[in-house]
Protein backbone atom coordinates (compact mmCIF):
# COMPACT_ATOMS: atom_id res chain seq x y z
CA UNK A 1 0.00 0.00 0.00
CA UNK A 2 1.20 3.14 -0.88
CA UNK A 3 -0.26 5.96 1.49
CA UNK A 4 -3.83 6.55 3.23
CA UNK A 5 -5.97 9.27 3.41
CA UNK A 6 -7.92 10.64 6.43
CA UNK A 7 -11.01 12.32 6.21
CA UNK A 8 -13.58 12.90 8.76
CA UNK A 9 -16.42 11.72 7.16
CA UNK A 10 -18.08 11.51 3.28
CA UNK A 11 -21.61 13.54 2.56
CA UNK A 12 -22.59 13.88 -0.20
CA UNK A 13 -21.11 17.27 -1.56
CA UNK A 14 -18.83 19.94 0.69
CA UNK A 15 -15.91 21.71 0.50
CA UNK A 16 -14.11 18.73 2.15
CA UNK A 17 -15.52 16.65 0.12
CA UNK A 18 -13.88 18.71 -2.74
CA UNK A 19 -10.65 18.93 -1.20
CA UNK A 20 -10.61 14.79 -0.80
CA UNK A 21 -11.27 14.31 -4.42
CA UNK A 22 -8.29 16.59 -5.34
CA UNK A 23 -6.39 14.46 -2.46
CA UNK A 24 -7.12 11.51 -4.29
CA UNK A 25 -6.62 12.92 -8.10
CA UNK A 26 -3.18 14.23 -6.66
CA UNK A 27 -2.36 10.97 -4.77
CA UNK A 28 -4.61 7.73 -6.71
CA UNK A 29 -2.92 5.38 -5.14
CA UNK A 30 -3.84 6.08 -1.65
CA UNK A 31 -6.70 4.03 0.13
CA UNK A 32 -9.23 6.44 1.78
CA UNK A 33 -10.24 5.93 5.70
CA UNK A 34 -13.68 7.60 7.29
CA UNK A 35 -15.37 7.61 10.79
CA UNK A 36 -18.75 6.77 8.26
CA UNK A 37 -19.10 6.67 4.31
CA UNK A 38 -22.59 8.66 3.41
CA UNK A 39 -21.68 8.72 -0.57
CA UNK A 40 -20.69 5.20 -1.55
CA UNK A 41 -20.80 5.81 -4.91
CA UNK A 42 -17.94 8.23 -4.79
CA UNK A 43 -15.01 5.77 -4.64
CA UNK A 44 -14.59 1.91 -5.03
CA UNK A 45 -16.17 0.28 -1.97
CA UNK A 46 -12.61 -1.22 -1.70
CA UNK A 47 -10.81 1.82 -1.39
CA UNK A 48 -12.85 3.13 1.56
CA UNK A 49 -12.60 1.73 5.36
CA UNK A 50 -15.34 2.92 7.78
CA UNK A 51 -14.96 3.29 11.49
CA UNK A 52 -16.66 1.11 14.07
CA UNK A 53 -18.71 4.50 14.44
CA UNK A 54 -20.74 3.28 11.28
CA UNK A 55 -21.98 0.76 12.29
CA UNK A 56 -23.61 2.14 15.46
CA UNK A 57 -26.63 4.72 16.34
CA UNK A 58 -23.82 7.31 16.22
CA UNK A 59 -23.51 7.04 12.83
CA UNK A 60 -24.14 10.45 11.14
CA UNK A 61 -24.46 11.93 14.57
CA UNK A 62 -21.83 14.29 14.56
CA UNK A 63 -22.30 16.45 17.93
CA UNK A 64 -22.97 13.33 19.93
CA UNK A 65 -19.96 11.14 18.63
CA UNK A 66 -17.36 13.52 19.14
CA UNK A 67 -16.14 12.87 22.84
CA UNK A 68 -15.49 9.48 20.76
CA UNK A 69 -13.77 10.40 17.73
CA UNK A 70 -10.33 11.38 19.00
CA UNK A 71 -9.86 8.10 20.80
CA UNK A 72 -11.21 6.03 17.48
CA UNK A 73 -8.80 8.30 15.31
CA UNK A 74 -5.81 7.70 17.62
CA UNK A 75 -6.28 3.52 17.55
CA UNK A 76 -7.23 3.63 14.56
CA UNK A 77 -8.68 0.45 12.58
CA UNK A 78 -8.05 -2.83 11.06
CA UNK A 79 -4.94 -4.25 9.00
CA UNK A 80 -3.95 -0.97 7.78
CA UNK A 81 0.00 -0.21 6.98
CA UNK A 82 0.37 2.81 4.92
CA UNK A 83 3.55 4.36 4.31
CA UNK A 84 2.32 7.73 4.66
CA UNK A 85 -1.06 9.83 6.33
CA UNK A 86 -2.28 12.37 4.79
CA UNK A 87 -5.44 13.88 6.79
CA UNK A 88 -7.89 16.06 5.63
CA UNK A 89 -9.08 17.91 9.28
CA UNK A 90 -11.69 20.03 10.47
CA UNK A 91 -12.28 18.33 13.69
CA UNK A 92 -10.27 15.53 15.05
CA UNK A 93 -8.82 13.77 11.57
CA UNK A 94 -5.25 14.92 12.39
CA UNK A 95 -5.48 13.10 15.43
CA UNK A 96 -5.30 9.77 13.31
CA UNK A 97 -2.66 7.25 14.13
CA UNK A 98 -2.66 3.92 11.80
CA UNK A 99 1.67 3.53 12.18
CA UNK A 100 2.33 7.39 12.83
CA UNK A 101 3.62 6.97 16.04
CA UNK A 102 5.67 4.33 14.92
CA UNK A 103 7.14 6.93 11.92
CA UNK A 104 5.00 6.82 9.02
CA UNK A 105 5.20 10.52 7.60
CA UNK A 106 2.12 12.06 8.49
CA UNK A 107 0.70 15.23 6.51
CA UNK A 108 -2.12 17.19 7.57
CA UNK A 109 -4.29 19.43 5.55
CA UNK A 110 -6.43 21.57 8.12
CA UNK A 111 -9.76 23.28 7.10
CA UNK A 112 -9.50 24.64 10.58
CA UNK A 113 -8.62 23.82 14.16
CA UNK A 114 -12.27 22.37 15.12
CA UNK A 115 -14.48 25.73 15.61
CA UNK A 116 -16.40 23.55 18.22
CA UNK A 117 -13.81 23.87 20.29
CA UNK A 118 -11.82 26.85 19.27
CA UNK A 119 -14.06 29.10 17.96
CA UNK A 120 -17.78 28.62 19.25
CA UNK A 121 -19.31 31.68 18.15
CA UNK A 122 -18.60 30.98 14.80
CA UNK A 123 -20.77 28.08 14.68
CA UNK A 124 -22.83 26.96 17.81
CA UNK A 125 -24.39 24.05 16.34
CA UNK A 126 -22.33 22.00 19.68
CA UNK A 127 -22.70 24.48 22.06
CA UNK A 128 -25.25 22.32 24.61
CA UNK A 129 -22.88 19.41 23.86
CA UNK A 130 -19.32 20.91 24.02
CA UNK A 131 -20.28 23.05 27.13
CA UNK A 132 -17.84 23.27 30.22
CA UNK A 133 -15.48 21.08 31.04
CA UNK A 134 -16.20 18.79 28.28
CA UNK A 135 -14.41 21.60 25.48
CA UNK A 136 -11.87 22.18 28.31
CA UNK A 137 -10.61 18.72 28.36
CA UNK A 138 -10.98 18.01 24.33
CA UNK A 139 -9.06 21.73 23.82
CA UNK A 140 -6.07 19.64 25.29
CA UNK A 141 -6.54 16.28 23.74
CA UNK A 142 -6.52 18.65 20.67
CA UNK A 143 -3.48 20.37 21.37
CA UNK A 144 -1.28 17.30 22.24
CA UNK A 145 -2.69 15.77 18.97
CA UNK A 146 -1.56 19.06 16.58
CA UNK A 147 2.08 18.59 18.51
CA UNK A 148 2.24 15.29 16.70
CA UNK A 149 0.17 15.82 13.76
CA UNK A 150 3.18 15.95 11.39
CA UNK A 151 3.37 18.43 8.09
CA UNK A 152 0.71 20.83 8.32
CA UNK A 153 -1.09 22.68 5.61
CA UNK A 154 -3.86 25.41 6.11
CA UNK A 155 -6.61 26.21 3.87
CA UNK A 156 -5.98 29.87 4.20
CA UNK A 157 -4.11 31.99 5.58
CA UNK A 158 -6.84 32.74 7.57
CA UNK A 159 -6.65 29.68 9.16
CA UNK A 160 -2.87 29.66 9.34
CA UNK A 161 -3.30 32.33 12.08
CA UNK A 162 -6.58 30.65 13.62
CA UNK A 163 -3.51 27.53 13.83
CA UNK A 164 -0.98 29.85 15.53
CA UNK A 165 -3.35 30.85 18.02
CA UNK A 166 -5.21 27.70 19.26
CA UNK A 167 -1.97 25.05 18.53
CA UNK A 168 0.81 27.49 18.63
CA UNK A 169 2.59 25.69 15.34
CA UNK A 170 2.81 27.13 11.64
CA UNK A 171 1.70 26.11 8.22
CA UNK A 172 2.38 26.18 4.94
CA UNK A 173 -0.88 27.56 2.83
CA UNK A 174 -2.01 25.25 0.41
CA UNK A 175 -5.70 26.72 -0.89
CA UNK A 176 -8.40 24.43 -2.01
CA UNK A 177 -9.07 23.00 -5.25
CA UNK A 178 -11.89 24.53 -7.22
CA UNK A 179 -12.79 23.62 -10.41
CA UNK A 180 -12.17 26.96 -11.86
CA UNK A 181 -10.99 26.34 -15.54
CA UNK A 182 -13.95 24.50 -16.16
CA UNK A 183 -16.31 26.44 -15.09
CA UNK A 184 -15.06 29.43 -16.90
CA UNK A 185 -14.58 27.81 -20.39
CA UNK A 186 -18.15 27.58 -20.90
CA UNK A 187 -19.48 31.27 -21.58
CA UNK A 188 -23.31 30.71 -21.15
CA UNK A 189 -24.08 28.03 -18.97
CA UNK A 190 -27.93 28.62 -19.36
CA UNK A 191 -27.18 26.21 -22.57
CA UNK A 192 -26.72 22.87 -20.73
CA UNK A 193 -29.54 23.40 -18.73
CA UNK A 194 -32.65 21.23 -18.64
CA UNK A 195 -36.26 22.75 -20.11
CA UNK A 196 -37.26 22.86 -16.30
CA UNK A 197 -34.07 24.45 -15.32
CA UNK A 198 -34.20 27.23 -18.26
CA UNK A 199 -38.12 27.52 -17.46
CA UNK A 200 -36.94 28.42 -13.80
CA UNK A 201 -34.11 30.87 -14.91
CA UNK A 202 -36.25 32.62 -16.75
CA UNK A 203 -38.62 33.35 -14.25
CA UNK A 204 -35.90 34.78 -12.19
CA UNK A 205 -34.79 38.88 -12.54
CA UNK A 206 -32.34 38.67 -15.19
CA UNK A 207 -28.73 40.28 -14.36
CA UNK A 208 -30.56 41.86 -11.38
CA UNK A 209 -30.69 39.94 -8.07
CA UNK A 210 -28.33 39.42 -5.70
CA UNK A 211 -26.96 35.84 -5.21
CA UNK A 212 -26.53 33.08 -1.91
CA UNK A 213 -25.62 29.93 -1.93
CA UNK A 214 -24.25 27.07 0.00
CA UNK A 215 -25.12 24.90 2.85
CA UNK A 216 -28.47 26.55 4.55
CA UNK A 217 -26.84 26.25 7.97
CA UNK A 218 -27.14 29.85 10.28
CA UNK A 219 -23.71 30.56 10.16
CA UNK A 220 -23.60 30.82 6.67
CA UNK A 221 -25.69 34.14 7.71
CA UNK A 222 -28.31 33.54 4.47
CA UNK A 223 -30.58 35.54 6.02
CA UNK A 224 -28.07 38.56 5.73
CA UNK A 225 -28.59 38.36 2.12
CA UNK A 226 -32.26 38.92 1.78
CA UNK A 227 -31.67 41.61 4.55
CA UNK A 228 -29.32 43.14 2.26
CA UNK A 229 -31.91 43.13 -1.00
CA UNK A 230 -34.89 43.86 1.38
CA UNK A 231 -32.36 47.19 2.13
CA UNK A 232 -31.92 48.48 -1.31
CA UNK A 233 -34.49 46.94 -3.14
CA UNK A 234 -33.14 44.34 -5.17
CA UNK A 235 -34.57 40.42 -5.28
CA UNK A 236 -32.71 37.99 -3.99
CA UNK A 237 -31.62 33.86 -4.84
CA UNK A 238 -31.10 31.85 -2.08
CA UNK A 239 -29.19 28.48 -3.33
CA UNK A 240 -28.51 25.46 -1.58
CA UNK A 241 -30.89 23.04 1.26
CA UNK A 242 -30.11 22.26 4.75
CA UNK A 243 -32.14 23.03 8.26
CA UNK A 244 -32.25 26.47 7.68
CA UNK A 245 -34.57 26.36 4.76
CA UNK A 246 -37.83 26.89 6.67
CA UNK A 247 -36.83 30.02 8.43
CA UNK A 248 -35.49 31.72 5.10
CA UNK A 249 -38.59 30.70 3.47
CA UNK A 250 -40.53 32.64 6.16
CA UNK A 251 -38.40 35.68 5.69
CA UNK A 252 -38.56 35.02 2.03
CA UNK A 253 -42.46 35.28 2.71
CA UNK A 254 -42.30 38.75 4.78
CA UNK A 255 -39.37 40.74 2.58
CA UNK A 256 -40.15 43.83 0.72
CA UNK A 257 -38.50 42.28 -2.46
CA UNK A 258 -38.78 39.32 -4.52
CA UNK A 259 -36.96 36.17 -2.67
CA UNK A 260 -36.72 32.96 -4.55
CA UNK A 261 -35.14 30.16 -2.49
CA UNK A 262 -34.64 27.52 -4.84
CA UNK A 263 -33.30 24.42 -2.50
CA UNK A 264 -30.41 22.47 -3.45
CA UNK A 265 -29.54 22.92 -7.63
CA UNK A 266 -27.68 21.29 -10.54
CA UNK A 267 -23.78 22.22 -11.15
CA UNK A 268 -25.29 23.62 -14.15
CA UNK A 269 -27.88 25.64 -12.95
CA UNK A 270 -25.62 27.02 -10.02
CA UNK A 271 -23.12 28.33 -12.60
CA UNK A 272 -26.16 29.55 -14.73
CA UNK A 273 -27.10 31.65 -11.66
CA UNK A 274 -23.91 33.06 -11.22
CA UNK A 275 -24.28 33.98 -14.77
CA UNK A 276 -27.40 35.88 -14.16
CA UNK A 277 -27.01 37.43 -11.17
CA UNK A 278 -25.47 40.71 -10.43
CA UNK A 279 -23.44 40.03 -7.64
CA UNK A 280 -22.80 36.96 -5.10
CA UNK A 281 -22.55 37.95 -1.61
CA UNK A 282 -20.99 35.56 1.05
CA UNK A 283 -21.15 37.34 5.01
CA UNK A 284 -19.75 34.73 6.73
CA UNK A 285 -16.52 34.32 8.22
CA UNK A 286 -15.39 31.14 6.68
CA UNK A 287 -12.41 29.54 6.40
CA UNK A 288 -11.55 29.74 2.94
CA UNK A 289 -15.11 29.34 0.77
CA UNK A 290 -14.80 27.68 -2.21
CA UNK A 291 -18.05 28.63 -3.15
CA UNK A 292 -17.02 32.52 -4.07
CA UNK A 293 -14.11 31.38 -6.72
CA UNK A 294 -16.64 29.23 -8.50
CA UNK A 295 -18.79 32.50 -8.67
CA UNK A 296 -15.76 34.47 -10.22
CA UNK A 297 -14.60 31.56 -12.60
CA UNK A 298 -18.16 32.02 -13.88
CA UNK A 299 -17.72 35.66 -14.29
CA UNK A 300 -20.33 37.12 -11.26
CA UNK A 301 -18.71 39.33 -9.19
CA UNK A 302 -18.21 38.81 -5.79
CA UNK A 303 -19.33 40.71 -2.41
CA UNK A 304 -17.23 38.81 0.59
CA UNK A 305 -16.71 39.34 4.42
CA UNK A 306 -13.59 41.93 4.68
CA UNK A 307 -13.35 39.38 7.86
CA UNK A 308 -12.39 35.52 6.88
CA UNK A 309 -10.21 33.36 4.13
CA UNK A 310 -12.69 34.43 1.21
CA UNK A 311 -11.27 38.13 1.22
CA UNK A 312 -8.07 36.28 0.15
CA UNK A 313 -9.72 34.98 -3.31
CA UNK A 314 -11.52 38.26 -3.97
CA UNK A 315 -9.44 41.22 -4.84
CA UNK A 316 -11.23 43.88 -3.24
CA UNK A 317 -12.21 46.57 -6.16
CA UNK A 318 -11.01 43.91 -8.71
CA UNK A 319 -12.75 41.17 -8.60
CA UNK A 320 -15.23 41.89 -5.93
CA UNK A 321 -15.67 43.93 -2.89
CA UNK A 322 -14.85 43.35 0.54
CA UNK A 323 -17.88 44.21 2.79
CA UNK A 324 -19.44 44.25 6.68
CA UNK A 325 -21.81 42.47 6.58
CA UNK A 326 -23.37 43.92 10.12
CA UNK A 327 -22.62 47.42 8.74
CA UNK A 328 -26.04 48.15 6.54
CA UNK A 329 -24.29 51.65 5.70
CA UNK A 330 -21.95 50.29 3.38
CA UNK A 331 -24.44 47.67 1.53
CA UNK A 332 -24.92 50.64 -0.96
CA UNK A 333 -21.19 51.54 -2.11
CA UNK A 334 -20.84 47.49 -2.28
CA UNK A 335 -23.42 46.95 -4.92
CA UNK A 336 -22.78 49.96 -6.98
CA UNK A 337 -18.84 48.85 -6.78
CA UNK A 338 -19.67 45.28 -8.08
CA UNK A 339 -21.56 47.18 -11.02
CA UNK A 340 -17.80 48.04 -12.31
CA UNK A 341 -16.21 44.55 -11.76
CA UNK A 342 -15.03 43.17 -15.57
CA UNK A 343 -16.21 39.09 -15.29
CA UNK A 344 -12.95 38.00 -17.40
CA UNK A 345 -11.33 39.69 -14.45
CA UNK A 346 -12.86 37.17 -11.69
CA UNK A 347 -12.35 34.81 -14.12
CA UNK A 348 -8.84 34.92 -14.37
CA UNK A 349 -8.23 35.52 -10.86
CA UNK A 350 -10.49 31.89 -10.36
CA UNK A 351 -7.99 30.00 -12.69
CA UNK A 352 -5.25 30.61 -10.29
CA UNK A 353 -7.32 28.57 -7.63
CA UNK A 354 -7.65 25.85 -9.82
CA UNK A 355 -7.37 22.22 -9.30
CA UNK A 356 -4.88 21.68 -11.54
CA UNK A 357 -2.69 23.88 -8.98
CA UNK A 358 -3.86 22.56 -5.48
CA UNK A 359 -2.62 18.87 -6.92
CA UNK A 360 0.35 19.92 -8.37
CA UNK A 361 1.21 21.87 -4.06
CA UNK A 362 -0.11 18.59 -2.91
CA UNK A 363 1.93 15.84 -4.64
CA UNK A 364 4.98 18.58 -3.83
CA UNK A 365 4.01 18.86 -0.01
CA UNK A 366 3.91 15.04 0.29
CA UNK A 367 5.83 13.48 -2.03
CA UNK A 368 8.70 15.98 -1.39
CA UNK A 369 8.06 15.46 2.76
CA UNK A 370 8.27 12.12 2.25
CA UNK A 371 11.63 11.59 0.47
CA UNK A 372 12.79 14.17 3.16
CA UNK A 373 11.66 11.94 6.03
CA UNK A 374 12.77 8.82 4.49
CA UNK A 375 16.49 10.86 3.79
CA UNK A 376 16.34 11.41 7.94
CA UNK A 377 17.59 8.79 10.43
CA UNK A 378 14.95 6.84 12.02
CA UNK A 379 14.79 7.82 15.47
CA UNK A 380 14.42 11.69 13.76
CA UNK A 381 12.17 10.72 11.78
CA UNK A 382 9.93 9.02 14.25
CA UNK A 383 10.43 11.86 16.79
CA UNK A 384 9.00 14.34 14.24
CA UNK A 385 5.92 12.12 12.96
Amino acid sequence: MTGLIVQEWIEESGGAEQVLDGLRSALPDARVACLWNDDPTRFPPHAVDESWLARTPLRGRKALSLPLMSGTWRRGWGTLEPEWVVTSSYVFAHHAGFGTARGVPKFSYVHTPARYLWEPDLDSRTVVPMAGFARAYLRGVDRRAAAASGSLAANSAFVRERIGRAWDRDARVIHPPVDAAAIAAVPRWSDHLTQAERDLLAALPDHGFLMAASRLVPYKRHDAVIRMGARLGIPVVVAGSGPERERLEALAAEAPVPVHVLGRVSDELMRALFQHALAFVFPPVEDFGIIPVEAMAAGCPVIVNRTGGAAESVIDGVTGVHYDPDDPSGFAAAVEAVRAIAPDAARARALEFDTSRFESEVRDWVLGGQAAASSLPNSVASARG
